[in-house]
């Protein structure tokens, strides 16, 4: 393939990944995006393959890597559920992180094309904060990795003095990228960006290790937009224009999104960084007369909440995570779409935090068929409640805590909620009286108007169909 060829492919590549992006604004319009997506990077693949940078020499070894990458991936993608969707887009990441790392090294060792002067140091500059971005990508995102999958505790581990501590490993990485930028060997510039890596590793471990389990769709949608920069720098020590472009593109449509999920839970996202709040969730709630939020705790059957449904004319269903590990949402849509058949106006209020990453309650909604119209975000459903017959918590928690609005000393004060206590009846359905991931009690249990639906989502939801149609 000649040069101009590859060049006309790569500009292709690129609209289809901006269309790719646009499309993926919009549930109606993902699949389509996600086909923009595959269609641009399929295109991009083969114009780099079998570009001129690359020999014949070497499209054996490149074919049986991406044989090997595919495979995995393939693999991956049949056994890995969608409840496990958020862990394995943390481990993607960390990939991408690595691959900027090796590529670094890779980078700064080959001899082939010899630089001096200016060129050579802005092409070590470039090597340096690849690998200093990719190593934060790769352990942060691995650790990303832990706590959503639940191999680490959700809870922040807040050093004393972490702050100085990440300033101190600032000033020391500023102080090797200037001694790397003036080795005069590979050798000796070999010693910096050694210790540079391993402190980049050990602050994406202490950086993700301080943020609470409750902000870890930031911390998804943040190491995405890591994962960006990392592709864009490694875009720039390959001199290759697409991988440049396509990080810049996931590295600020990342940044976007986690200024979207920090604006969503009233935090910042330096306060985020700094040491985020939350347990690894499912910690009971507090005991005592001064932690219980006042009231009793009304229990309510699969039967009785099935006759609520029948007679209600407009109900709101609230997923949370607890509808994903239960892997409810199949009867969710049954139940759905027994309802709507005979004319109750149902919806789905999502929270843009609700799961653990970005857009897990659409994404199972979608997989189980459940019609995009009636999917609406937070701040188009707020409004309805008060107007609303049932309002249906489905293993959901800290999106649903009036204490966001009530109490001013709450972990969570000032954080948008879904005001499903507006409703006339509200209905909760929870394996226990356990707290939610950001370890807080919720009031909304002991309201005069809220029922709680105790045990698993699947099997308590598969009762209420049962009892709805018979």
């Amino acid at each position: 393939m000649s040069g101009n060829l590859a060049t006309v492919s790569y500009i292709g590549a690129t609209i289809l990944f901006i269309l790719s992006l646009g499309g993926l604004s919009n549930p109606e319009s993902s699949r389509r995006g996600n086909l923009f997506g595959m269609i641009g990077m399929a295109i991009a693949v083969l114009a780099t393959v079998f570009g001129p940078r690359v020999t014949s020499a070497g499209i054996p070894w490149i074919i049986g890597a991406m044989v090997v990458g595919g495979a995995v991936g393939l693999y991956a993608a049949k056994v890995v559920k969608m409840t496990q969707m958020p862990e394995l887009v943390a481990l993607m990441h960390s990939l991408v992180g690595l691959a900027a790392c090796l590529v670094g090294y890779a980078s700064y060792i080959d001899t082939s094309t010899p630089l001096a002067g200016a060129e050579k140091s802005i092409h070590e500059m470039e090597i340096y904060v690849g690998i200093l971005i990719g190593a934060v990508t790769f352990s942060g995102s691995l650790i990303a990795f832990g706590k959503l999958s639940g191999k680490i505790g959700g809870s922040p581990m807040l050093l004393p003095a972490r702050h100085w501590m990440n300033l101190t490993g600032l000033l020391v990485v500023i102080w090797f990228g200037r001694e790397f930028i003036n080795a005069h060997t590979i050798v000796d510039g070999m010693t910096p960006l050694i210790v540079m890596t391993v402190i980049a590793l050990l602050f994406g471990i202490h950086m993700v290790m301080a943020i609470g389990g409750a902000d870890m769709p930031v911390v998804v949608s943040m190491l995405n937009s890591y994962s960006g920069w990392a592709a864009a720098a490694t875009g720039f020590m390959l001199s290759n224009d697409l991988l440049i472009v396509v990080g810049a593109l996931v590295g600020s449509s990342g940044a976007i999104l986690s200024y979207i999920m920090c604006r969503a839970m009233n935090r910042n996202f330096i306060s985020v960084i700094a040491g985020g709040f939350g347990t690894g969730g499912g910690t009971p709630a507090p005991k005592g007369d001064a932690a219980q939020p006042a009231g009793e705790v009304v229990p309510i059957s699969a039967v009785e909440t099935a006759e609520l449904l029948k007679d209600a004319k407009s109900v709101i269903i609230v997923p949370g995570y607890g509808m994903a590990v239960a892997q409810a949402q199949h009867t969710v849509y049954e139940i759905t779409k027994y309802l709507r058949e005979k004319g109750v106006n149902i919806r789905f209020g999502i929270h843009p935090v609700a799961g653990r990453m970005p857009g897990h309650m659409n994404v199972l909604l979608a997989e189980a068929r459940v019609p995009y119209d009636i999917v609406m975000e937070m701040d188009e459903l707020n409004d309805d409640f008060p107007t609303t017959d049932v309002a249906m918590v489905i293993g959901a928690n800290d999106i649903v805590n009036p204490a966001a609005q009530d109490d001013p000393s709450s972990p969570i004060a000032g954080m948008p909620v879904l005001e499903v206590w507006k409703a006339k009846t509200s209905i909760v359905m929870k394996r226990s009286m356990a707290s939610g991931y950001a370890g807080v009690d919720n009031p909304l249990f002991y309201k005069e108007n809220n029922r709680m639906l105790f045990g698993d989502a699947k099997k308590m939801l598969d009762e209420v169909l049962v009892a709805l149609k018979s």
